[in-house]
């Protein structure tokens, strides 16, 4: 899941009017054909492909848990031997079987399935917490965020509580929200945009950055991408 783009904006509101239901949004969204949004294509997917990938080789990262798989876009470039894809659509969760059927150490499941999934060495979130609008998904999102990973834990996301035209945005400083509910988790960096956001480029630009945490028992090996 990602900030929409013009076409996005297209999209009839799930809620119809009514208080804004997040996963029926995104539910509507992929049912009716559209994507996970801009960031899975072009050069922000790379951007983010090619600094995961580079996680994932210099840790020795075999598994990981992704929290919001979205359309797979994402997942096409990443680079890992075993791999759970979560999401609240249903729409998508279909959507990703049938793209990446056959292929080994490849799964997906329905948020509500989380507690029959096994932590992994690697869990993320790449582009779903500002999408996050409603406190208590929020909260129960980042719980079940953290408590299935064993080494290491990627946001990709903004860090800063802010409005947002779109109803299916709300930016949040979730860093404060890590430190104050999962102590023992350490923030091992924070690697920035190569592409920040240009509101004359929303489709090629982002806001969000990585924000990479660690336990106290791991060492974790960052590498920067070039600008």
């Amino acid at each position: 899941m990602e900030l929409s783009t013009t076409a996005d904006a297209a999209m009839p509101d799930a809620a119809g009017g009514a208080a804004f239901c997040s996963a029926a949004y995104w539910e509507q969204r992929y049912r009716m054909g559209g994507n996970s949004g801009a960031g899975s294509s072009g050069r922000l997917a790379a951007f983010k492909a090619g600094f995961l990938n580079a996680l994932i080789r210099d840790n020795g990262i075999s598994a990981a848990i992704e929290f919001g798989c979205g359309d797979g876009g994402q997942l096409a470039l990443l680079e890992v031997a075993d791999y759970v894809g979560l999401d609240v659509a249903p729409a998508a969760v279909a959507r990703c079987r049938a793209r990446f059927a056959g292929q080994h150490g490849r799964a997906f499941r329905l948020m509500a399935e989380r507690a029959e999934v096994p932590a992994a060495e690697l869990a993320l979130s790449l582009d779903v917490v500002y999408h996050l609008v409603e406190d208590a998904v929020f909260a129960e999102y980042m719980a079940a965020l953290f408590a299935h990973s064993w080494r290491f834990v990627v946001v990709y996301a903004s860090d800063v509580d802010a409005t947002w035209p779109s109803r299916h945005v709300r930016h949040r400083r979730f860093s404060a929200h890590v430190a104050a509910h999962f102590p023992d988790w350490q923030l091992a960096a924070v690697v920035p945009n190569l592409y920040p956001y240009d509101p004359r480029r929303p489709e090629e630009t982002s806001f969000a950055a990585f924000h990479v945490y660690r336990l106290p028992h791991e060492l974790c090996r960052v590498t920067v991408p070039a600008g």
